[in-house]
């Protein structure tokens, strides 16, 4: 193991241990390197490798700072004793009400030894016909229905993705993504050695005109892009504005890839792989749709496409469970999978109902049915102080830091996950940053997505 990681180790394991505690400020990484008698890139690579973990947060020239402890697993706790008791509005899992209740009686069929035996062979990629059909169906909708040979899956999502963008995408060659994306994303590009390309958005998403601005001043290879409910700022392209995207992308021959996580809780939305399905990947999984720990990924990768995407999937050991691929089939087949997704549609709009009461004035960008808010700050305070403010209170967000592409031009802001605690705990986190945040003055006002 490279010495950098060593020494990460040690300094995770005093965050772990509490020696080094949340909101705590790190030493610049030249007095690290002193201190630790170690070469200045050398203590680069320890902080990179702390923030990559997720341990800490940071912004150029201001400092690095440690970063929320995560929930317990069960995340049910009252925040009577916030310091104690953290609530974590990081991470967004959400879960329906009987959801376990719901999803065993799917699996009683698939335990029978001889359904047992079949579901535990090992597939590759191309997964099994059954799940081939079962996706297919799953991500169709009436004006664009998926051949199930376009079927293509992975561990989990974040392996779809990173399958994708393998394929697309040589190392050191561009690619587009909206300003302000999904972290693992960025994670994901540097170990492929990726070069990102800051993309522009408004208050409806990537803007199309920004792909052709950027591809002319520099060949890009595809683009990454979250047409619906988009992570962190919870926009969804009008139709106008996708198919004015996908005019470009077929202009400049540019294939992209589409992440549609979230877009279960917007149905019958037009994805862009509707409109330009000739030169679009698009991703998904079970993890946000079922549970956090059904990770099944999957890909719908036109016949041009599809096999660069299964070679770059097999090529990286990111193939799926056979089992977890059967008990999937099942729980589509008999109509779990379609009840769980409208219980968290329901959870979703409720949540986001309680964050506009309880944050009420605050620049705030959301959609109404979706599980996370993008919230600007008052002028003249900064993310990564309010961030280190709520981790002090016992409450987890993220600033903007962890998903701008260029961190000069990281907006004062934070993203707040409503997912994971349950309704009367995430009132009362939502409460306490309220106070952090002080009064909302007179200039701010609040901004919805409401289409």
């Amino acid at each position: 193991m490279d010495d950098y990681r060593l020494i990460a180790d040690r300094i995770a394991a005093e965050i772990a241990d509490g020696r080094l505690r949340p909101g705590q400020q790190l030493p610049t990484q030249r007095a690290f390197a002193r201190g630790r008698g170690i070469a200045n890139s050398t203590a680069g690579r320890v902080y990179r490798e702390l923030a990559r973990r997720g341990l800490t947060v940071g912004e150029v020239g201001r400092g690095t700072f440690v970063r929320a402890g995560r929930a317990p697993d069960d995340a049910r706790v009252a925040l009577a004793e916030p310091a104690a008791t953290p609530v974590d509005l990081e991470l967004n899992y959400p879960t329906a009400p009987g959801q376990a209740a719901l999803l065993a009686g799917g699996l009683a069929p698939l335990l029978r030894p001889d359904a047992l035996g079949e579901a535990l062979r090992p597939v590759g990629a191309a997964g099994t016909g059954a799940a081939r059909r079962a996706f297919a169906g799953l991500v169709s909708i009436d004006s664009w229905q998926v051949d199930a040979e376009d079927l293509l899956f992975a561990g989990n999502g974040r392996q779809a993705i990173a399958g994708a963008l393998s394929a697309l995408v040589p190392p050191g060659r561009r690619l587009g993504v909206e300003e302000l994306t999904y972290p693992v994303v960025k994670a994901v590009a540097e170990r492929l050695g990726i070069t990102l390309v800051p993309l522009a958005v408004d208050g409806h998403g990537l803007l199309p005109d920004a792909v052709a601005a950027a591809h002319r001043a520099g060949p890009l290879h595809a683009v990454y892009v979250q047409p619906r409910l988009q992570n962190p700022l919870g926009t969804s392209l009008p139709h106008e504005r996708a198919v004015a995207l996908a005019a470009v992308l077929r202009g400049f021959d540019l294939p992209a890839v589409e992440d549609a996580v979230w877009s279960f809780l917007r149905p019958g939305s037009v994805p862009l792989a509707a409109l330009a399905p000739e030169r679009t990947v698009l991703v998904d999984s079970l993890s946000k749709r079922l549970a956090p720990g059904l990770t099944t990924g999957f890909a719908v990768a036109p016949a041009a496409l599809r096999e660069r995407v299964a070679g770059a999937l097999r090529s990286g050991g990111w193939t799926p469970s056979g089992f977890a691929l059967e008990a999937a089939v099942r729980w589509i087949g008999d109509g779990t999978l379609a009840a769980v997704e409208a219980s968290k549609r329901a959870d979703a709009a409720a949540r986001q109902l309680l964050a506009r009461e309880v944050l009420a004035g605050r620049r705030l960008r959301s959609d109404p049915g979706s599980y996370y808010l993008w919230w600007e700050l008052p002028a003249g305070q900064r993310a990564e102080t309010f961030v280190a403010g709520a981790a002090r209170a016992g409450i987890s967000v993220t600033p903007a830091t962890a998903f701008a592409v260029d961190p000069r031009r990281s907006p004062s802001a934070v993203r707040v996950g409503l997912a994971s605690p349950p309704l009367p705990v995430l009132g009362r986190a939502l409460e306490t940053l309220a106070k952090l945040a002080g009064s909302a003055g007179s200039a701010d006002e609040q901004h919805t997505t409401d289409r």
